[in-house]
């Protein structure tokens, strides 16, 4: 992967910012974003380059805004020419009983996991090289209680991805579903992100072999 151009979403904290540590120490060049944590992003950029990316770029990227994306991409490009592998990492969740969502909870979970990811995707695709990496969850194959609206947005991130996978046969397209993950969003309970993000690496190197735009579990990998 050295050289090649990695491009990840909500790469300032969590599997992102693990993925992008995991990709640099392997001497790509990174392309990190952050939304609101441009501290967190800052870090993360001068560790890429501690652990040897051979060159970096921080973006702001709020992947629920058609503008932002376009700004980001176009800044993107215009450094390194186009894309080798977009991961789709940036999402949120709210976890409650459903009768207790509010419609912003609903409305902010839809945009981020589900629309923002397919936006940024469509903006993206034209300069993609290699790989298209869309990063789901095993709530996406499982629904859960006090996850619906999760869950639901995880499920369309898979059946997008097997779509876009008919269409962009070139391409190396993939869901990634992790389970329970060491991330702000989980209270910081399950598996390392580190390990999550090792198996992110290996798919988009080629070297976990999966169904064009099928599923890669993560448990399945590391258990």
């Amino acid at each position: 992967m050295k050289n090649q151009v990695i491009f990840i979403t909500g790469s300032s904290s969590g599997i992102g910012r693990e993925t992008a540590y995991r990709f640099a120490s392997a001497g790509a060049k990174i392309v990190l974003t952050y939304y609101k944590g441009e501290k967190r992003g800052v870090m993360a950029e001068k560790h890429c380059i501690k652990l040897g990316a051979s060159d970096t770029l921080l973006l702001h990227l709020d992947v629920t805004d058609s503008g932002s994306i376009v700004s980001a991409l176009k800044k993107a490009v215009r450094k390194f020419g186009g894309i080798d592998v977009l991961v789709n990492n940036a999402g949120t969740g709210r976890f409650d009983l459903f009768k207790k969502q509010t419609s912003r909870d609903i409305e902010r979970q839809i945009r981020t996991n589900l629309e923002g990811l397919i936006k940024m995707t469509h903006a993206a695709i034209p300069f993609v090289r290699k790989s298209v990496i869309n990063i789901a969850s095993a709530a996406g194959k499982e629904s859960y209680p006090e996850m619906v609206v999760y869950c639901a947005s995880k499920f369309g991130v898979r059946g997008f991805t097997q779509g876009l996978a008919q269409e962009y046969p070139r391409l190396r397209i993939c869901s990634i579903n992790p389970d329970m993950t060491s991330t702000r969003l989980s209270g910081y309970e399950g598996r390392p992100s580190a390990d999550v993000a090792d198996v992110i690496f290996r798919a988009a190197s080629g070297r976990i072999k999966f169904e064009h735009g099928g599923d890669v579990d993560v448990w399945k990998i590391l258990d």
